[in-house]
């Protein structure tokens, strides 16, 4: 079997901020050489989350809204941010969107549906191909 692993890093300015990371996955497919398998990405940060969906700014604005209105941003109401801390918040919202994605690398391309794109904050990413 053979896999390739690639770190990637991103620097957010907004408490809520979505990066669609997928040009940057489909170049660590490409080094890899990797024609047949899986490819998974996972955050490797406690508050930020990876996920597929569609790359539009009305849903991105959704998505946002949606989130806030789950777990909103107010430090007071957490019981975590007594250590200190600002960011309970962003665990529970990584709870909802979810911590890892695993495409499908066929052709060695990602073997995607119509519009899928992978949003995240930072993450690390691995393949490995199907023997």
């Amino acid at each position: 079997m053979k896999s390739h692993r690639k770190i990637l890093r991103f620097n957010t300015k907004n408490k809520i901020e979505f990066i669609n990371i997928t040009h940057e996955v489909e170049e660590a497919l490409r080094e890899s050489e990797i024609q047949e398998g899986l490819c998974l990405i996972n955050s490797m940060h406690i508050t930020s989350s990876v996920f597929i969906n569609d790359e539009e700014s009305g849903l991105k604005e959704d998505w946002g809204k949606w989130l806030e209105g789950l777990a909103p941003y107010t430090p007071k109401q957490y019981k975590h941010n007594l250590t200190g801390e600002d960011n309970a918040h962003s665990h529970l919202k990584r709870t909802i969107m979810g911590r890892e994605v695993v495409v499908a690398v066929t052709g060695g391309k990602l073997d995607f549906g119509t519009w899928e794109q992978i949003f995240t904050e930072s993450l690390m990413v691995s393949v490995a191909s199907v023997s």
